[in-house]
């Protein structure tokens, strides 16, 4: 039986009011065009505790939502969600457990905001549960933290259905408590940092065939000037896409040397985003790596799970996609995005075992395995974007296997040489719930790597220490005083680990990149 208790728009929260024929309408308008709800609780020792939301909504419907909480939802665990009927105007409300007192979590050596991270997996849990049922629209509950519940919403939407007849219904995300300023802006940057991961994802998962260099470039590019547009930014974003010629120009022998076994055209794709004029502020280069397909080369991998080598270009996909969420957010800092785009292929042209080439700055490197290509287009990449002297540089990789054996899908390894520079990624991997784990830069590790017959080897001398090797490598292109790399091989794909994400490629860290440019762009952040 409805309920004459019906809710209404006023400014922007939700209150009870009695039905009239005109209330009856505000219902019927409400119930068409926001169908559901997802609503925060926690576990108490002595009961079930609501949000102040929850609590609003719940005396609107004269206490019957901690009634079905206290009688059938006894099951629901920290992170998870039910869905109940029967509270008007809603369709169906998906009821969050944010946390349980009476079985404790030790956080305490886990580098997040537990808090933060348990909203992420509650509401992203609810907001699965109603899409699922393909109800357009749902309002949110803020939990006590609108960013980690906008983040946790949107990222639970997303589906790569693009190359499919049948799509996945859309779903309008919201927030309840829109008269609440703080709230508001939370949710905002939230739902930025969530829409720029998921479109992460969306590159990562399209198809190799679909996503050559020459098609990354072009929709990067369109992307970035719509969202310029959308902001009215136009003006501080400059793209450049340089051809086959321009990189023989600058010399970039390890781009070229991977790119020739194929005959998908290298691309090099450069771009400026200036967002503050204040000099005090430092400068940032994000270099990611963009081998759009990658066989391992005459060195080829094995072919079982070869097809996850479409997300080999990872590293460009998050540095362009935190400058999409840097652009939309109207971030004060001044960053250029470098990215080397080829595909690793074996073929008569290919590199070979023992090859040498020269990289930009002109040190020789010997090719003892093709399939550790990914170092040799950021050797070039490096070496450019040293060459316009930023205050600090950050590539990000998937770079080796020998990482997602080391930390899994726990965290992306990062290897930097500054104190104060990993102390940013620290925080940012903190508040995002997307953590990072500092690595080794020890000396030993370029002793590993010496060349018999060039300057350099692109392998280390045994299997041991694979990702510091690799690391090792990068640094011997770098110039400048404050560099990190992230090496995202083992937070690359999700296979259930992490309960915001669906199965497949995950966009990670892009919301912790940009979370780590912001702190690095605070004045006086870099210390050491």
């Amino acid at each position: 039986m409805a309920s004459p208790l019906l809710l209404e728009r006023t400014g922007s929260f939700l209150s009870p009011l009695f039905a009239s024929r005109r209330l009856l309408l505000v219902g019927k308008q409400l119930v068409r065009h926001c169908q559901g709800a997802v609503l925060g609780f926690r576990r108490g020792k002595d009961g079930v505790l609501l949000t102040p939301t929850s609590a609003q909504l719940n005396t609107s419907w004269n206490g019957k939502l901690d009634q079905k909480i206290t009688r059938h939802g006894s099951d629901i665990k920290c992170g998870q969600s039910r869905v109940f009927y029967d509270l008007e105007p809603y369709k169906a409300v998906a009821v969050a457990c944010l946390s349980d007192e009476t079985k404790p979590i030790d956080f305490s050596s886990e580098c997040l905001d537990e808090e933060a991270a348990t909203i992420r997996e509650a509401v992203s849990a609810g907001v699965r549960a109603l899409h699922s049922m393909k109800i357009p629209k749902v309002d949110v509950d803020s939990c006590g933290n609108a960013k980690a519940a906008a983040e946790g919403a949107h990222l639970a939407t997303f589906s790569f259905d693009n190359l499919k007849s049948e799509k996945k219904s859309s779903i309008d995300l919201g927030l309840i408590e829109k008269n609440k300023d703080d709230d508001v802006v939370s949710w905002k940057k939230g739902s930025v940092l969530a829409r720029a991961q998921n479109l992460a994802r969306e590159w990562e998962e399209m198809p190799s065939n679909f996503m050559t260099p020459s098609i990354f470039a072009e929709t990067v590019t369109k992307r970035l000037l719509k969202t310029a547009n959308d902001v009215d930014a136009e003006k501080n974003l400059k793209i450049h896409c340089w051809d086959r010629e321009w990189i023989a120009n600058m010399k970039m022998g390890g781009l070229l040397g991977v790119a020739k076994g194929s005959d998908e055209e290298p691309k090099f794709l450069e771009i400026q985003y200036t967002g503050t004029s204040e000099k005090s502020i430092p400068s940032i280069a994000l270099v990611g790596k963009g081998v759009t397909f990658d066989t391992g080369g005459i060195s080829i991998k094995p072919s079982a799970n070869m097809d996850w080598m479409r997300g080999d270009m990872s590293g460009a996909a998050v540095v362009c996609a935190t400058l999409d969420a840097l652009l939309r957010l109207k971030m004060p800092v001044n960053v250029r995005v470098f990215v080397p785009l080829c595909e690793n292929m074996p073929s008569g042209c290919a590199l070979k075992p023992g090859d040498v080439i020269t990289a930009m700055n002109g040190k020789t490197i010997q090719v003892d395995n093709t399939d550790a290509e990914g170092r040799l287009i950021l050797a070039d990449a490096l070496t450019y974007a040293s060459s316009f002297n930023p205050n600090v540089i950050i590539d990000v990789a998937t770079l080796t296997g020998a990482m997602m054996v080391a930390l899994g899908s726990g965290a992306a390894g990062v290897f930097c040489t500054s104190d104060s520079l990993w102390q940013d990624f620290f925080e940012a991997g903190y508040l995002a719930g997307d953590r990072f784990w500092r690595m080794p830069l020890f000396k030993t590790y370029r002793k590993m790597i010496d060349g018999h017959l060039a300057d350099i080897n692109n392998v280390g001398e045994s299997r041991y220490g694979g990702a510091c090797t690799a690391a090792a490598f990068l640094k011997e292109f770098v110039t400048v005083k404050y560099w990190a790399h992230v090496d995202i091989a083992g937070v690359m794909w999700n296979d259930g680990k992490v309960p915001c994400l669906s199965k497949g490629l995950t966009g990670r860290p892009t919301r912790a990149m940009v979370e780590a440019v912001q702190n690095i762009a605070s004045i006086g952040h870099l210390v050491d």
